[in-house]
C-alpha cells in the first residue's frame, strides 16, 4: 500500500511546532483497541540477548563503512554527519535516535514534516543513496545496544507526530506498547513512503502476533530488500 506524494499539504498542531503532512487529511481514523499484552518473558529475554549480540556484531562489521559514510557526508553535504532527534520509546519514554543525515540542514525550517519518500526534495543525492541501501540506519545499532531500541519493532516517532496523528488517527499511540525497532512489519511492507494510518495497521498486527519467528521473517525480508537495492513493498 503506497500513495504518491502530491502538492497538497496539511498542517496539524504538534507538541512543539506545526507538523506538515504531504497529503490532505479528510477523515477520522480509528485504530483497533489492543487487549492487555501478555508479558512473554522468555520471548523478551531471547529478543534482548539477540539484540545485544547482533548489535555488537553489526557495530564491529560496519565500523569501517560507517567511517567512510561519515567522511562522504561531511565532504559532499557539509554540516553535521549525524542526525540526532528525540523519539518516543516503549511506554512513551523519550530517547535520542541517531542516524546518518540524509536531508539538507534546513529540512524542517517550516516545521516538522512527514517524509514524502523518494519524492522528498529535502533529501540530498547522497542521502537518497544511503536511504536506498538503508545505510542511514547503521548508527542505530548503538541505540539497540543501549536498549532504547530493538532490531525489530515499530519505527520510533517524534513526540510532535504522536500528538498530531492522534488528532485524526485515534489509537496511534498504542504502538508505544512495545520497544521500537530498526526495521519492522510496516517498513518491509511499505518503506519510507507509507502513510501513518497504514503504518499503524501493520504495527498493530505486529504487536498482536509478535514472536521470534515473526521477527526472523521480518529481518530476513529486510536483508532481501537491502541486497536488491529496492524500496520495501
Amino acid at each position: 500500500m503506497q500513495h504518491e506524494a502530491t502538492i497538497v499539504r496539511t498542517e496539524l498542531p504538534g507538541s512543539s511546532n506545526t507538523v506538515i503532512l504531504p497529503y490532505e487529511v479528510t477523515d477520522e481514523f480509528y485504530v483497533e483497541q489492543l487487549p492487555q499484552l501478555k508479558k512473554k518473558n522468555i520471548y523478551n529475554f531471547i529478543k534482548r540477548m539477540a539484540d545485544i549480540i547482533f548489535a555488537v556484531i553489526g557495530i564491529i562489521v560496519t565500523a569501517l563503512p560507517m567511517l567512510i559514510i561519515a567522511i562522504m557526508i561531511k565532504a559532499n553535504m557539509g554540516g553535521t554527519v549525524f542526525y540526532r532527534q528525540t523519539r518516543l520509546g516503549i511506554n512513551g519514554k523519550p530517547f535520542k535516535i541517531i542516524k546518518f543525515r540524509t536531508m539538507t540542514m534546513d529540512a524542517e525550517a517550516g516545521g516538522a514534516q512527514w517524509s514524502e519518500g523518494a519524492q522528498d526534495s529535502r533529501i540530498t543525492k547522497l542521502g537518497a543513496a544511503l536511504r536506498q541501501y538503508r545505510l542511514d540506519e547503521l548508527p542505530q545499532f548503538f541505540n539497540v545496544l543501549a536498549g532504547s531500541m530493538t532490531l525489530v519493532g515499530p519505527r520510533p516517532e517524534r513526540p510532535c507526530f504522536y500528538e498530531a496523528f492522534e488528532t485524526y488517527i485515534h489509537g496511534f499511540s498504542q504502538r508505544l506498547a512495545v520497544k521500537p525497532g530498526i526495521t519492522g512489519l510496516a517498513q518491509v511492507n511499505g518503506g519510507y513512503s507509507i502513510r501513518p494510518e497504514e503504518k499503524i495497521l501493520y504495527d498493530i498486527e505486529y504487536i498482536k502476533k509478535r514472536s521470534l519467528w515473526m521477527d526472523f521473517k521480518i529481518m530476513l525480508k529486510t536483508v532481501g530488500i537491502v541486497l536488491h537495492h529496492r524500496d520495501a513493498k
